[in-house]
């Protein structure tokens, strides 16, 4: 765990033009790619009959022109990118989920993770419940038929299932006649809509992808709100369950799209404004500013604003690399992190330089671009980090581990610094991170322990979720 990941991102349509909307979903998948990178998939409603493609891969290995082609016209389609936290990195895994039952057909897809998980995959388990897949997604499929069967709406049953789950959800939900969009109480994970030109409306996991395709930006779901999109429009209603707002803050500082705006937040703005804080709380007397491409850049351009030391830019990303990219063998003399990072030597050599990045979780990955900087002739290396220290797991969604994995947990600033060979390193001061979006509740757990909601007990995160995943297999 060189970097931090997030579980996934979702995508739906509803249109009364009945051509073309599995090729929407692919575009505003396509935009959501960097949520996960493992799996994809699209399932379309043709009238009342659901069709799926999912497969591992990117979303433009997994679609292509004919395999698009070949999904009928429909009024409503929904898609899925995925990142593996607790399970395998399988077909089995991703999604769409579709269901069959004896009220008729579903099909489902989620972002984020259920801190009950194991307690209701138990409880299921004991009941008769045969499971396919390791995620969360399939047991929030079978809660929501089980309600079917005992209410007289699809509605009824996604609420009456708000009050079983807990954690992080946003999902959206396809029955033959409505698309259904929910954000769970705490609004963990982002989720909003927006209008498309024919009418329609589209569901995004970022604004991004609405964006992409041209779908005009209405709003945020609602933390406990369910939207039902059908032929009578939009209708809102709400749970029961009363919450305080728990965005995650790393949606904003890393996770998300910098062109992106969250619950009323830039993140390109939150993240200029961790540069302008990390550059008054942790300031450095340097030469230049640069940022570790992609995820530090904007908070580089923030320290530079607020420091007045000039900005430049120091790394070069391989863009080329992707998820098929194969790993150089344990006994190679390759690394990996110069394969996708350069150095400008240009911009660094015989310079003070500040590193700017949004994370640093075992130190490895931080070491080696430090080491790519001193090669390059950087005279001075102070790194300065756009997010507190992680000093707790993470059960919402992001593959954040136990302690055990996190270097904070076992040395001070000053000893990961000598260990990276850095010649300062800085924090975003956790006082201060509710500054990224002002106004808005965010989960800080990952950094403080104060968990929202009620976390597994009796093992660590990484012991459990591997619990979870083998009795899941």
């Amino acid at each position: 765990m060189s970097s931090i990941h997030e579980e996934c991102g979702v995508f739906g349509v509803y249109s009364p033009k009945r051509s073309g909307l599995a090729e929407l979903v692919y575009h505003g998948l396509y935009a959501l790619q960097h949520r996960g990178q493992e799996g994809c998939g699209i399932a379309v409603c043709d009238d009342g009959v659901i069709i799926a493609h999912k497969d591992v891969g990117l979303v433009g290995e997994v679609f292509d022109k004919r395999t698009l082609d070949e999904m009928p016209d429909c009024c409503m389609a929904l898609g899925h990118v995925r990142y593996s936290t607790t399970g395998g990195n399988d077909r089995r895994n991703c999604q769409p989920i579709v269901v069959n039952h004896q009220k008729g057909r579903m099909a489902i897809a989620h972002n984020g993770n259920l801190s009950n998980a194991g307690e209701l995959r138990t409880k299921l388990e004991l009941t008769g419940a045969i499971f396919h897949t390791t995620s969360d997604t399939e047991t929030i499929a079978y809660i929501i038929t089980k309600q079917r069967l005992q209410t007289d709406s699809i509605e009824q049953a996604v609420l009456g299932t708000m009050g079983i789950i807990d954690g992080a959800y946003s999902l959206i939900v396809m029955s033959p006649t409505k698309l259904i969009a929910v954000r769970d109480p705490y609004g963990f994970r982002p989720l909003c809509f927006g209008r498309l030109p024919d009418g329609g409306y589209a569901i995004a996991s970022e604004s991004c992808a609405l964006t992409a395709i041209g779908a005009e930006f209405v709003r945020d779901v609602e933390p406990g709100e369910m939207l039902v999109f059908s032929k009578d429009g939009v209708a809102s209603h709400r749970c029961d369950l009363i919450r305080p707002r728990r965005t995650c803050v790393f949606e904003y500082i890393y996770f998300a799209r910098p062109d992106s705006v969250i619950d009323g937040v830039s993140v390109h703005k939150a993240r200029l404004k961790a540069g302008h804080i990390l550059a008054q709380k942790c300031p450095a007397d340097a030469d230049i500013v640069i940022g570790v491409p992609d995820s530090g850049l904007d908070a580089a351009l923030g320290f530079s604003q607020g420091s007045g030391i000039p900005y430049g830019i120091g790394l070069i990303k391989n863009k080329y690399i992707a998820r098929t990219f194969i790993s150089p063998s344990q006994d190679s003399r390759v690394d990996k992190v110069r394969i996708k990072l350069a150095a400008v030597s240009a911009t660094v050599k015989d310079k003070r330089v500040v590193l700017v990045d949004d994370s640093i979780v075992r130190g490895t990955t931080g070491g080696r671009i430090v080491a790519i900087l001193r090669e390059a002739g950087a005279k001075e290396i102070h790194f300065r980090v756009s997010a507190p220290m992680f000093l707790h797991p993470c059960y919402y969604g992001t593959d954040i581990d136990s302690e055990d994995g996190l270097i904070a947990c076992r040395h001070t600033a000053e000893e990961i610094a000598a260990q990276m060979g850095a010649d300062s390193l800085g924090f975003l001061p956790v006082e201060d991170v509710g500054q990224l979006a002002r106004g808005i509740g965010c989960c800080k757990a990952c950094f403080n322990g104060d968990y929202p909601t009620s976390i597994p007990t009796g093992s660590t995160k990484d012991k459990y979720e591997m619990k979870l995943s083998k009795r899941r297999s």
